[in-house]
């Protein structure tokens, strides 16, 4: 009823570098798709975004549904024409969630974070190209200078990489786990782009598998150890149970 479960310390103490200083909106995406074999049903895309700042903790949820096995979200931004009067009429998911940001703050979003999950390496390029292309296009209906800088990261789920240490014990829960927060950025990632391993919850049962992050665009400039550690924390956030969780 519009009330939280949680909050994270340095958000209510404003310590959360290029967060808290200024008012920022989180965005998270993804789209499921139909069973195999189904090839009438749509694939459906769903988009959150935070409702509060500098807390970060309350998120609306907008969804679409969409072509079969569309993984590009369609609805991001849509323009159309009023029929009766012929001006253009804006819409779609990203706009609506700025437009709700904005009515529950009084803030414009000053920076944008956005997560996309479920997107292969091979769709990297295209995913960005299209869905940057929809953000910028959302911020200026709303306001034609309005181009609040983005940062865009692919999270990634599927995949055959774990993480074990070095030494058990100390390094180690009850488990066997590697413990939560642990972040490899070296060696195993890409010598030249942007991306990280994360394992942000505790292995309950079986090896823990870390999350895969790719930073494919940051206008906010974030450091690794920045974005790890706002990641790390937003992992926390999860209103339904009081653990973190392994995805942001």
């Amino acid at each position: 009823v519009g009330g939280r479960n949680t909050a994270l310390q340095q958000a209510l103490t404003r310590q959360i570098p290029l967060v808290t200083d200024l008012p920022t909106i989180f965005f998270g995406a993804d789209v499921t798709h139909p069973a195999a074999g189904d090839d009438s049903s749509p694939s459906i895309a769903a988009v959150v975004a935070s409702m509060d700042w500098p807390e970060i903790t309350k998120y609306k949820a907008v969804v679409s549904a969409q072509l079969p096995r569309q993984e590009i979200i369609q609805d991001l931004y849509c323009t159309g024409t009023d029929p009766e009067k012929g001006t253009p009429v804006h819409s779609g998911m990203m706009r609506e969630l700025l437009v709700s940001f904005f009515q529950k703050t009084k803030h414009k979003p000053s920076r944008i974070i956005f997560y996309r999950d479920g997107v292969s390496e091979g769709q990297f390029a295209q995913v960005l190209m299209y869905e940057m292309d929809a953000i910028r296009k959302a911020c200026a209906s709303l306001q034609e200078d309005y181009q609040p800088p983005v940062t865009f990261v692919v999270v990634q789920k599927r995949h055959h990489t774990r993480l074990f240490p070095e030494v058990h014990g100390k390094e180690t829960d009850k488990s066997g786990n590697i413990l939560p927060g642990t972040v490899v950025d070296t060696n195993i990632c890409h010598p030249t782009e942007f991306d990280f391993y994360l394992c942000s919850h505790a292995g309950i049962q079986g090896t823990s598998r870390p999350t895969h992050y790719h930073v494919l665009f940051d206008e906010n400039r974030f450091t690794a150890d920045g974005l790890q550690l706002l990641t790390n924390n937003l992992c926390y956030t999860y209103a339904r149970c009081t653990r973190s969780v392994s995805v942001v």
